[in-house]
């Protein structure tokens, strides 16, 4: 079964894993990361189908997938 982790500190808040992810299951955090943005995550990683378009879409690496 597929699972994203995401790097927060590496996050910049620029939400292009949002709109790339298929499933919609990308949101940013209410929190700030040590960089003072806020980061991306993924509440349900149960439902992450692999596709690894975020990871794709994200500029700072934050997002890898593990299958």
């Amino acid at each position: 079964m597929p699972r994203p982790a995401f790097f927060q500190e590496r996050c910049k808040g620029c939400e292009l894993c949002t709109v790339a992810c298929p499933q919609k299951l990308i949101i940013m955090s209410s929190t700030l990361n040590g960089k003072g943005y806020t980061f991306a995550t993924c509440p349900d990683e149960s439902a992450c189908i692999g596709c690894a378009l975020c990871a794709k879409a994200c500029p700072d690496s934050v997002i890898e997938i593990y299958k």
